[in-house]
């Protein structure tokens, strides 16, 4: 039985499903988090506790628990741990994609600098500290422009900027969003005081879902999103797959995404692209070296009903992947946004939701009584809806229908 160690974030939503794919292979399953599991007394060896923060300590911990647990395989799920893996990987000799290649992954300077570097299609971009005078960033600033933290996901923080004066106001909230420190401790070195200013991008935006095997792509899915993403915030809300668009078209996504991973020195594993295709071709918005985020992955099912994580388990511990394919029926996945700030205090008429032809389930991931924070400054959605059918036009048309049946209220705080 090989025994593996998965690093997870305790704020990931995806701990159930690797761990189900764990089991149906098998596996010894180590997990590593950032918090201490609440059975770990009555479980030893099977968890560990780790400080994200210290990437030397990940190391050491890890390697001190390898002495007394071998593993043969260690891999994260987000950007973050992904990182960390690939650090622990390294020092005990297992697999994994080089380490300059992780940091540029995570990091969209390091990141836009390599796809410029390997001539792929690419914005104008600087980077800048967030200490310097907000004025002086704006005056140097091609409009329309899209400013954004470089080592954020999900689309937060991220805002478009049409002239000097929303620049100076989306800077001055970044300054904001940068200090508070439950963003701040994600960031390594100098992160949490640098934005990343690049030229707005316009047109279609697409996603791809793939896997690397030794420097190879296998695409496993083509995502539409159907609802314009145009800013001034850019809230991701519908996936669809397969993709509508012509094959000439996809097969340009398809080799894009090859060239961005290739050129960021990515060898193996998941990787989730984002892009734009407008008359001068496809652009890579970001790619990142992990699995699509969020419950997101529970709409894709491979051949024998096999899901994304076990298909990512599969290749990590060396199996041949080559011949799993996606379903053949249409799938999509609506993330419901946060429209609005305050506390969340009930999700009315999901089960008249869930009644929809076609809608497979809707998952509310935030609690009754939570507070809520609408994007770019809110890093959560309130939940997911799947949804599958026979077209992608009718996975669209479900999600929309189900997504109007939702009340939901929240009780807004009063300011003074």
């Amino acid at each position: 039985m090989k025994r593996l160690m998965l690093i997870l974030p305790s704020t990931t939503y995806r701990t159930h499903d690797f761990m189900a794919a764990a089991t149906k292979l098998n596996l010894d399953l180590v997990v590593a988090s950032d918090h201490r599991q609440a059975m770990a007394s009555l479980i030893p060896d099977t968890t560990l506790a780790l400080n994200f923060r210290k990437p030397e300590e990940v190391v050491h911990r890890v390697q001190e628990f390898h002495q007394k647990k071998p593993l043969d395989v260690v891999i994260g799920v987000d950007d973050t741990s992904v990182y960390l893996a690939g650090l622990v990987s390294e020092k005990l000799g297992k697999p994994h994609n080089p380490i300059p290649a992780l940091e540029a992954a995570r990091n969209k300077f390091l990141m836009r600098e390599k796809l410029q570097k390997a001539r792929l299609l690419s914005p104008g971009f600087q980077r800048y500290s967030i200490s310097q005078r907000v004025s002086k960033i704006a005056k140097k600033t091609n409009y329309p422009s899209v400013v954004k933290p470089t080592f954020l996901s999900a689309s937060r923080g991220v805002i478009r900027v049409n002239n000097a004066k929303e620049m100076e106001n989306a800077l001055e909230f970044l300054k904001e969003l940068l200090s508070s420190p439950e963003v701040s401790s994600r960031a390594y070195g100098k992160e949490a005081r640098e934005v990343l200013v690049e030229d707005y991008i316009p047109g279609l935006e697409v996603a791809l879902e793939g896997i690397l095997v030794k420097g190879e792509l296998k695409t496993l899915a083509i995502f539409d999103k159907p609802d314009p993403l145009e800013g001034p915030y850019f809230i991701e809300t519908i996936y669809t797959t397969p993709s509508r668009l012509p094959g000439y078209v996809q097969r340009e996504v398809i080799h894009t995404a090859w060239r961005a991973a290739r050129a960021l020195g990515l060898e193996q594993g998941p990787v989730h692209a984002e892009m734009r295709i407008n008359e001068d071709g496809c652009w890579v918005v970001e790619i990142a070296a992990r699995s699509i985020g969020g419950l997101c992955s529970r709409i894709l099912r491979f051949t024998q009903n096999i899901t994304l994580e076990e298909v990512i388990l599969r290749a990590a511990i060396g199996e041949n992947i080559q011949d799993i394919q996606r379903e053949s029926s249409a799938a999509g996945v609506m993330m419901i946004p946060v429209e609005e700030e305050g506390i969340l205090k009930q999700v009315k008429n999901v089960e008249r939701a869930n009644a929809i032809d076609g809608i497979e389930d809707v998952i509310i991931t935030i609690p009754n009584g939570q507070e809520l924070t609408p994007m770019p400054q809110g890093g959560k959605y309130l939940g997911f809806i799947f949804a599958r059918k026979k077209t992608p036009e009718e996975v669209e048309q479900a999600l929309r229908k189900a997504y109007q049946q939702l009340e939901i209220a929240i009780e807004h705080r009063v300011k003074f």
